[in-house]
């Protein structure tokens, strides 16, 4: 799935002034200030004070949704300023949206404006009646990792005018995701600037002077009144206890009494047969202490009879400072209910809450949000929501696993409002482990995974990740992605396993990781989650050149295919992870032509012949399916049709991250309209109910943090590592440079050596992942280190190369996810410049190994006959002391190539089983560092023939497996790196053979590449 929403990304920062200058007397076309009020701030008097610049210095900044859009500033003198000599203007002509910010230095504290009632700035009206949008930047790192808080204006003037915004006229932007997420409360006292949106879609100009803060902050801005939650769940016959608080800005005592009226009052519960009603006030007199508490205790009474969950508000009238944002809600539980009942099979539990449920309350469990989209998460209860889930980068602050279950337990808490009190199922992209939580077990990607052919060790990491991603308080997980990659310049190729469906199978080891036992008992353990299988189906084979999304080439493009292709290469996977018992199913961006059908390219979303006819009827899937980040949108026509064409087309849940209003109350309609059945929302709303009732989550619908202390632990790690060595690939090894001794004097050079962003690449903190120190880990340098290496680091070479034995050149890609990634939108698979270069210079001065860290392969092709030693290390991970066991040789060399090393870009797509079959390394190619590779030619091979086709007759596959690796070894002995066509598809046949049990018939092709060699 997509990580932020491409709209929700902008970067509609915030401009704040130059630093605040204390001190300066009121300038006099502001007016007369109260006699208590300060003397205005200055934020910008754009008299060059101020330059234009960009994170993380100081300075103001343009931006737009395109390159057209960012407007054209400058600073102007002006004989009409309102003050000083110039001010800043600009023109624009806004297509989609652009703006200006001005952010504070992100090295230097943030300011802070509680003092003050507002801020306030002159403008030059054109009188076009236009809203142009304020906006100021509240907590968070910088100002570009900060909350919006917006209001606007309208131009409906002619000239100067100053314009005066109180800060409680600003509103937290909902649908902007800062990197990190804060408290979406404006605090005043760690500000970073504000921004001005221009007007789209009209040729215009401006002009802007003397920005400041004014006003004095009156007690009701600066103090507020806050309950310890929102909500307070009480079993029938308990007593809830609110806590009641006053706070101040900076955390002075308050200047003035501040009261507090408090009632029981509406509520679905019934007074003086439900609860003791309440009534009184409280007083906290001036001097009180900033977060001073009283308690106001809530009754409730006992009936005995069965009932879903009552409320009572408690309604709250605060005089002398801010009331809390909404009414506090005690609830008493729902209790006596046959679907409460943990000792009832699941799908009697499904039948009884079922049927006592409303259609919005159904239409509330197939919607999924974003948590960014929510607020403070009262709409979890007014719509009933059903999931929540994190974007790539979506998480709290700050990001550590308390916070991530404190952050849950809350949206948790708010579903306990609701009449059944339905758990919210969260998810997360834990594609590589729990990827978004800074200080997780960063597995390597899957097409390093693909490349151990370790089944067990795919489990394993499964199994980590499902450990750290359960003690956060998520229970689902939005992998694996059971893609079968079919040209690598799709910007996902590292998020599949390889490009055999055999091998993709193989590895779905990792389903049980995760979930556990195939039957589902496993779920509601505090270290497993749910998996989901995805992009249902085909996102693997998109056409180069087919996508219509943005600039994307390859990814959510059409998958061209025959029926027997789409059956033995794109579906096989999914029926393994729905026989092992996969709890749900992603579809694809993607669109499906199969070759015959008459239908012609269809997006994914709108297949009910492959989701309800294929996967549920036919494979027998009986988990739910879960669309992708808005994917409905792609679908023709009005949003009517999207909604009732992908429901009817057998999408369960909808992922609609910022319209999650807009879904439900269309479900809503189209159901009433008769467009989608009642039966269809049944069977969808059953789905995910099950899935709820096995996770436990009605038992237990908060975090199990027990196993938090595991999260980044060495015993994962150790995992981790261990996966990351198996991955590596060694291509060639002229000499035996590999493995590298202690005693050599050894030179490091390239991008990647030292870096772990580019390490764990995309989906790492962040959904595009970025270089640098973004998490804890070990690179690849680190890990040469520790194992006690003689190392000395050039990251561009330019230091002196004599005196060395080996150098080791670390070479590669940055992070990139998704279509962003795919080559032609800014990417190719060529090394880069500097890349090249350190390649250059090292392997001209001494024997050299090239590592090249990346996604999928590149090509290195014009250098290969200088390099001795290649390795292909895809993306290891955190865990860069896993690259250097096989470096020193505390680990063999054993992983082979999940997916074909072309020669050329224009040899793409190349795969194996195809009928011209010329690469650079074949399928499967992998040498090895250990000591005992076989000889005996062809006399070995024959009785190694002879070995695996009577274990294969007799079922001992790891006897006919031992001989295939055997046999694989012996031939990559003979062959080196002069492959040819004729050795190479024999080799890369074996390989595939291999993976679906024909071991005998391997042996008889690598017999064949053998001879060819």
């Amino acid at each position: 799935m997509t990580g932020l929403d491409r709209n929700s990304v902008r970067r509609t920062a915030v401009l704040a002034g130059a630093a605040l200058i204390a001190g300066l007397l009121p300038l006099a076309s502001a007016g007369t200030a109260a006699a208590a009020d300060p003397d205005p701030v200055p934020v910008d008097r754009f008299e060059g004070e101020v330059p234009f610049a960009s994170q993380p210095a100081e300075g103001i900044f343009t931006w737009g949704g395109d390159a057209d859009d960012p407007p054209e500033l400058t600073l102007a003198e002006r004989s009409d300023a309102p003050e000083g000599a110039k001010v800043l203007a600009g023109d624009y002509d806004i297509s989609g949206y652009g703006g200006f910010t001005h952010d504070y230095a992100a090295d230097q504290p943030g300011h802070d404006w509680s003092a003050h009632k507002g801020i306030r700035f002159w403008w030059d009206g054109q009188d076009n009646g236009k809203k142009t949008a304020f906006e100021i930047k509240d907590g968070g790192a910088n100002g570009e990792a900060s909350e919006l808080w917006t209001t606007s204006f309208t131009d409906d003037f002619t000239g100067w005018k100053q314009i005066e915004i109180p800060f409680t006229d600003f509103t937290y932007r909902t649908d902007y995701q800062p990197v990190g997420g804060i408290d979406q409360v404006l605090g005043l006292t760690q500000m970073w600037g504000y921004a001005v949106t221009l007007p789209v879609g009209a040729q215009g100009r401006f002009a802007l002077d003397d920005v400041e803060l004014y006003g004095k902050a009156d007690q009701s801005l600066r103090a507020s009144v806050t309950t310890d939650a929102a909500v307070y769940p009480v079993k029938e016959g308990g007593t809830a206890s609110v806590k009641v608080s006053v706070a101040t800005t900076g955390s002075a005592p308050i200047d003035e009494p501040v009261t507090v009226a408090y009632e029981s009052t509406g509520g679905s519960a019934e007074s003086g047969k439900d609860y003791t009603p309440v009534k009184g006030e409280i007083t906290f007199p001036a001097g009180t202490v900033s977060g001073t508490s009283r308690t106001v205790r809530v009754p409730t009474l006992r009936d005995r009879s069965g009932e879903a969950a009552e409320t009572i508000p408690l309604k709250l009238t605060v005089t002398g400072a801010k009331a809390p944002a909404e009414t506090p809600q005690v609830v008493i539980d729902a209790h006596g209910l046959p679907y409460l009942d943990a000792r009832l099979p699941v799908k009697k539990r499904v039948a009884d809450l079922l049927s006592r449920m409303s259609l919005a309350e159904k239409a509330g469990q197939m919607t999924q949000a974003e948590r960014g989209a929510i607020g403070a998460g009262g709409d979890i209860a007014a719509y009933d929501l059903g999931s929540l889930l994190s974007g790539g980068g979506s998480t709290p602050t700050p990001n550590t696993p308390a916070a991530w279950a404190k952050m849950i337990d809350g949206y948790q808490l708010r579903a306990q409002a609701t009449r059944f009190q339905i758990p919210l199922i969260y998810g997360v992209d834990a594609v590589h482990g729990h990827n978004n939580l800074a200080g997780a077990t960063v597995m390597p990607h899957n097409i390093g995974i693909g490349a151990t052919r370790d089944p067990s060790l795919a489990e394993r990491t499964g199994a980590v990740t499902a450990a750290e991603v359960r003690a956060t308080g998520v229970p689902w997980d939005f992998a694996p992605c059971l893609c079968v990659t079919r040209d690598e310049r799709w910007g996902r190729s590292y998020e599949s396993f390889g490009e055999d469906p055999a091998l993709v199978e193989s590895m779905e080891t990792v389903v049980q990781g995760l979930q556990g036992d195939r039957s589902g008992k496993d779920l509601k353990d505090d270290d497993r989650v749910l998996a989901t299988a995805k992009h249902f189906v085909g996102d693997g084979g998109t056409a180069y050149g087919s996508s219509t999304t943005g600039s994307y080439t390859v990814d959510q493009g059409v998958t061209k295919v025959s029926r027997q292709e789409l059956e033995a290469v794109h579906l096989a996977p999914f029926q393994e992870a729905v026989d092992r018992g996969v709890g749900t199913v992603m579809p694809s961006y993607s669109s499906l032509d199969i070759l015959g059908d008459g239908q012609g390219p269809v997006k994914m979303h709108a297949r009910a012949d492959m989701i309800n006819g294929v996967l549920k009827d036919r494979m027998g899937f009986d988990g739910f399916v879960i669309s992708d980040w808005n994917a409905i949108d792609q679908l023709p026509g009005d949003y009517a049709s999207h909604v009732r064409t992908s429901v009817n087309a057998g999408v369960d849940m909808m992922m609609v991250p910022y319209s999650y209003k807009e879904f439900s109350a269309t479900l809503i309609d189209e159901a009433k309209a008769g467009r989608v059945t009642d039966r269809r929302i049944d069977d969808a709303v059953a789905r995910i109910l099950a899935q709820k009732f096995r996770l436990g989550l009605f038992e237990k619908p908060y975090a199990d943090t027990s196993g938090a202390s595991a999260i980044g632990s060495t015993a994962h790690r150790a995992v981790a590592r261990q996966a990351a060595a198996e991955s590596q690939v060694l291509l060639k090894n002229a000499g035996s440079v590999l493995p590298l001794k202690k005693s050599q004097k050894v030179y490091v050079a390239g991008s990647n050596a030292d870096d772990i962003g580019n390490q764990t690449g995309g989906w790492t903190i962040t959904w595009q992942g970025s270089s640098g120190n973004i998490t804890q880990g070990t690179t690849i340098l680190q890990g040469m280190r520790k194992a006690g290496g003689d190392v000395t680091y050039s990251k561009d070479a330019s230091a002196s190369t004599d005196g060395y034995d080996v150098g080791v050149v670390v070479v590669g890609e940055t992070p990139y996810a998704e279509g962003v990634g795919d080559v032609g939108n800014g990417n190719d698979l060529e090394l880069t410049a500097a890349d090249k270069a350190a390649v250059d210079k090292v392997c001209a001065a001494m024997k050299c190994a090239v590592l090249i860290v990346s996604g999928r392969p590149q090509l290195i092709g014009d250098r290969l006959g200088d390099v001795d030693a290649l390795v292909a290390s895809w993306l290891p991970g955190t865990e860069g002391d896993g690259v250097a066991d096989v470096l020193y040789g505390r680990r063999a060399f054993t992983g082979q190539l999940p997916v074909t090393w072309p020669k050329s870009e224009s040899q793409l797509p190349i795969n194996v089983g195809d009928t011209a079959y010329d690469p650079q390394f074949p399928y499967g190619w992998g040498l090895t560092t250990l000591t005992n590779v076989p000889g005996g030619g062809t006399v070995a091979l024959r009785a190694l023939a002879l070995v695996a086709s009577a274990a294969e007759r007799a079922g001992a596959d790891t006897v006919a497996r031992t001989a295939v690796a055997k046999a694989r070894l012996l031939v990559q002995q003979k062959i080196g790196t002069a492959v040819t066509a004729a050795s190479a598809k024999p080799f890369a046949d074996a390989d595939h053979l291999l993976l679906t049990g024909h071991y005998a018939d391997a042996v008889a092709k690598l017999t064949e590449a053998y001879r060819a060699g």
